[in-house]
């Protein structure tokens, strides 16, 4: 605990900690002018459904939190993060109090749960009160939070990946691989490749959650991709995942370290 203390205590007043409120309040931003649009154009006029739904706002919202944010912005956090270890003498000075270059990677990696948690609920309250303000009806509170906490759930193997590569190859690396998962994430989640891409399983997820396909159409009735048994899988993929590939660079940081 007191290693996570430090790592929250760190970014608290950095840029990365900003971008936790911003990024949110971005999405929540963009889907109501998307939202705005679609309601008011000349179809929606001439057939008088100009009122906004919680359907179209929560498919806007959540398909493209899972698609683009999460593969750039994991890769951006972890490039910030790795940055601020840099300057800040790149783990020289953590060195200096004996810990364990194995603890410093795990409390890094708990650091940036952490953080991508709080993301996610600032969205989920970001999604309600904007829906409130232009959306007719009650809010699914339990759809928004679901759907942020399955978001974060699903994608908690990314972050010790992306702090590896930016830690190995820098910010430019990090953001290349990050938007190569974007792109494969999208083509592999509507099929059955979607279990071995890491960056289509929150993707996957939102299908019969939010009930939108990856490129953000809706699905029809009786669709396979609404089919929720394939939510227990993905957790259980996302967590096995996250402590495999933790582990794994947790011991390349380790013999880095060690040279």
């Amino acid at each position: 605990m007191n290693g996570l203390q430090s790592e929250l205590l760190k970014y608290k007043r950095t840029f990365m900690g900003k971008l936790i409120v911003l990024i949110p309040i971005f999405f929540a931003i963009f889907a109501f002018i998307i939202q705005y649009i679609m309601s008011n154009n000349s179809l929606a006029q001439s057939s008088g459904n100009t009122s906004m739904r919680w359907t179209t706002l929560l498919a806007l919202v959540f398909n493209w939190w899972s698609f683009l944010f999460l593969p750039l912005g994991m890769a951006l956090f972890a490039s910030l993060v790795t940055l601020h270890e840099k300057k800040a003498g790149n783990y020289r000075t953590l060195r200096a109090y004996n810990i364990s270059p194995i603890k410093i990677w795990i409390d890094k990696i708990a650091g940036m749960a952490f953080y991508s948690l709080l993301s996610s609920l600032v969205l989920a309250a970001v999604v309600m009160v904007t829906g409130l303000c232009i959306v007719e009806g009650a809010p699914p509170a339990a759809k928004i939070l679901t759907g942020s906490l399955l978001c974060w759930l699903t994608s908690l193997a990314l972050i010790p990946l992306q702090i590896w590569v930016a830690t190995w190859g820098g910010m430019l690396v990090s953001m290349a691989v990050g938007f190569a998962g974007m792109t494969a994430g999208v083509l592999a989640a509507p099929s059955s490749l979607w279990i071995a891409v890491p960056w289509s399983w929150a993707t996957r997820m939102m299908c019969p959650v939010i009930g939108v396909q990856p490129n953000g159409s809706v699905l029809n009735f009786g669709s396979p991709l609404l089919d929720s048994s394939v939510i227990p899988e993905g957790i259980a993929i996302s967590l096995t995942a996250l402590a495999v590939v933790s582990v794994l660079t947790g011991i390349w940081f380790k013999r880095r370290e060690m040279r």
